[in-house]
């Protein structure tokens, strides 16, 4: 017994390492090192998809749930500020490891989009699941770049980061092409729940399997550049459990710097524009735009947009994290970029009055203006990290809960007022579902015909309100200019019909003009031939206007208010920008790249001082 006993606790002990110990105590290099970093970008990638997969099918979740856009916008405000707060609990792992928050966070967010939102029927159910996705996410959020940092020397920072910030827009692109390819196969918001979620518990079995954390005593040292291996696991070899302790004592009096409040402050202002693209610009688009044709654009066409926008920002990430650190400077680039952004901005805000803008030109502008913010963020991730080991590099974690905590509170606040803001949205999505449903059924009751003797022959079944109302402008002026008449002509249809047929006798003339009046008998002999070539083919979708006409104004009341509140949005995201820009010059760093690679040459002559005298040193007395 007392051998199965001790077996027993043995298997204990070895299932609870292989659960929660996950440490390795030597800086791993090359493709080592590679595979930890492509790893924990894949679950940030995994996250965000997860995070953002409501946004590919934000209009079929509207119009399942009867949920407005405000009530859909208040969801996404709790969301961030839940996760704000979540943050604040992952500067722990400063002290306790990462990789925990981040393989069950993975799991966790899993098993909440495969089987909670997928079976959520009411509005409120669907509001708890997203809240409850939204306070993991604030923990992954500043877990996840804490690895990508113990992972990454300073010299290969940028490239780094901006490998890590590829993990939401990867998110952002991944929902969008997904969307974009099944949905029409599959129909259901639902589908793509699953499909991100099954994806997500795949990425946690990966993420148990092989992520790892760097040991305290070595992710706790500042990394110039991979050359500091030698000295940093030398050190890290003689440091005690109380030193280590005492280095992180006292983290947020530590952290809580202008330089850090006013920097994460700044960045938070200037990405409103990016977290208007990921969680709203498929809405913009479908609300906004209009094809050739005068069809608006469907949901599957904003998908396609935001894969453009996605996809470049995703390039350029990886492209100019790597040209700042061979230049080792980030200044330069966040102030070209802020720049570059704000004119993009502008360009891209005048398009929203011309919705028959053509597809190819907001492809372009989305390009550039991804790359615009890829030219500021992956530098500025890089020199927060290294502002944040300027003060103590045994608080990277604290630093960036620091920064998720300000970036969630601005976004929760901004998206507070965006209803308000552009309150054209409510009634243009609350009546999407009568404006973009198929008017199939043209069978209509006899009470509900427009001149039925003379009706010529009607046109395809199937169109939305919107498309035919697109397609088809004089009928829907005449109707709308003579909508006194046609009630008349429905309400009184058989007797008008009688009259108007080949050989009407005078009972029935008279008839009709009792019911008519004598000024509107006149008017429908006067009009009669453009109500058999206006309004007769088309009675079907005419009829569905009349009958939808308070639904259908108000979202044509929208759609015309809708670009003006769109570009005040946008002006308010330029602001945000401008004001970002006296904040670079609080991030540590230099603004030359010569003045940079001497601070470097500096450092290495340094680091190869103090192995050599290490040399000398017994390893008991290395501190």
């Amino acid at each position: 017994m007392g051998w199965t006993m001790a077996n027993t606790a043995a298997k204990s002990s070895g299932l609870k390492r292989f659960l929660l110990h996950h440490e390795i105590s030597d800086y791993p290099t090359g493709g080592r090192r590679m595979a930890y970093l492509g790893l924990a970008v894949l679950a940030t990638i995994t996250l965000y998809y997860t995070y953002y997969t409501q946004t590919g099918v934000t209009p079929e979740i509207l119009s399942y749930f009867h949920m407005s856009f405000g009530y859909y916008v208040g969801i996404v405000v709790v969301s961030n500020a839940l996760g704000a707060f979540a943050s604040l609990p992952a500067s722990k792992t400063d002290a306790l490891g990462r990789s925990n928050v981040v393989i069950y966070g993975i799991l966790i967010i899993g098993l909440i989009v495969t089987f909670g939102v997928t079976n959520c029927h009411t509005q409120l159910e669907f509001a708890i699941a997203i809240s409850a996705i939204g306070i993991v996410e604030g923990a992954v959020l500043v877990a996840t770049p804490a690895l990508i940092r113990d992972f990454s020397p300073q010299m290969g920072r940028a490239s780094a980061m901006g490998f890590w910030t590829v993990g939401p827009v990867a998110g952002s692109l991944l929902t969008s092409v997904i969307a974009s390819h099944t949905l029409s196969h599959l129909h259901t918001w639902q589908s793509q729940f699953w499909i991100s979620g099954i994806f997500s518990l795949a990425v946690f079995v990966l993420s148990l399997l092989f992520l790892k954390d760097l040991s305290p005593s070595v992710r706790d040292q500042l990394m110039v550049s991979e050359r500091d291996k030698a000295l940093v696991e030398a050190k890290a070899r003689g440091v005690s459990t109380e030193r280590l302790a005492a280095a992180s004592a006292s983290p947020w009096k530590q952290i809580l710097s202008w330089e850090l409040v006013g920097s994460s402050l700044g960045i938070s202002l200037l990405l409103l524009i990016y977290f208007v693209a990921s969680a709203f610009f498929t809405i913009y688009y479908v609300v906004t735009f209009v094809h050739p044709s005068g069809v608006p654009y469907s949901t599957a066409d904003a998908n396609s947009l935001n894969q453009w926008f996605w996809g470049a920002d995703i390039v350029a990430l990886i492209v100019v994290g790597w040209i700042s650190d061979k230049l080792r400077v980030r200044k330069p680039f966040m102030l070209a970029g802020t720049l570059l952004a704000i004119v993009l901005t502008i360009i891209f805000l005048t398009r929203a009055s011309h919705p028959s803008t053509p597809y190819s030109t907001l492809v372009i502008l989305g390009v550039l203006m991804a790359t615009a913010i890829s030219i500021v963020y992956a530098p500025w991730m890089a020199g927060y990290t290294e502002t944040v080991e300027a003060r103590n590099p045994a608080l990277v974690a604290t630093g960036l809960a620091l920064w998720g905590w300000i970036l969630r509170l601005v976004v929760a606040v901004s998206f507070i007022f965006m209803p308000i803001v552009i309150s054209s949205v409510n009634p243009v999505v609350n009546n999407q579902a009568v404006a973009t449903a198929a008017i199939s059924n043209c069978d209509l009751a006899p009470k509900t015909s427009l001149l039925p003797a003379i009706a010529g022959p009607s046109v395809p079944v199937g169109q939305s309100a919107a498309t035919f109302q697109a397609l088809h402008p004089d009928s829907v002026a005449f109707a709308q200019k003579n909508a006194d008449l046609l009630k008349k002509v429905v309400a009184h249809y058989r007797i008008i019909d009688a009259a108007n047929g080949p050989n009407p006798s005078l009972a029935q003339l008279g008839a009709a003009a009792a019911v008519l009046g004598p000024v509107d008998a006149a008017r429908l002999l006067a009009l009669k031939t453009q109500f058999n070539s206006l309004v007769a083919p088309y009675a079907c979708q005419l009829n569905y206007l009349s009958a939808h006409e308070t639904a259908l104004l108000a979202a044509s009341k929208g759609l015309k208010d809708s670009p003006g509140q769109w570009q005040t949005w946008f002006w308010i995201d330029i602001a945000g920008m401008v004001v970002f820009l006296p904040f670079i010059f609080l991030t540590k760093g230099r603004w030359s790249p010569k003045r940079a690679k001497q601070d470097l040459d500096e450092r290495e002559s340094a680091v190869a001082a103090e192995l050599a005298a290490m040399s000398d040193t017994p390893t008991s007395d290395i501190s």
